[in-house]
């Protein structure tokens, strides 16, 4: 039996010019626990300073908040955090980083 994530790979992967209106309605909590327990909780935090960990102490009431959120489409990213590391030749360069719910949203 094919996920609904395959069946999305395979409408991007064979069809020229795919079109996905929302796909909001394909996330659910056992994909957004799955992909807090696949990120990397040593990276860099975002503008909310919410580390893996913090997140992670009260996971059920986060994620089924944001589970809520993204059904009823009021769900808003936050604004990345703009930092600026140093390039070889000496210049900077922009790096913009998400908060750590965004990055669940993203990763799902």
């Amino acid at each position: 039996m094919e996920t609904k994530l395959e069946r999305i790979a395979d409408k991007s992967a064979h069809e020229p010019k795919p079109e996905f209106t929302s796909l909001y309605h394909l996330i659910n909590k056992e994909l957004l626990m799955q992909c807090h327990r696949e990120l990397d909780g040593s990276k860099a935090v975002g503008i909310d300073e919410v580390t893996k960990k913090e997140y992670g102490e009260n996971l059920e009431q986060n994620i089924e908040g944001l589970v809520e959120r993204l059904k009823r489409k009021s769900y808003k990213p936050q604004p990345s955090l703009r930092v600026y590391i140093p390039k070889s030749n000496g210049k900077l360069r922009p790096l913009g980083i998400a908060s750590y719910e965004d990055k669940i949203v993203q990763l799902a």
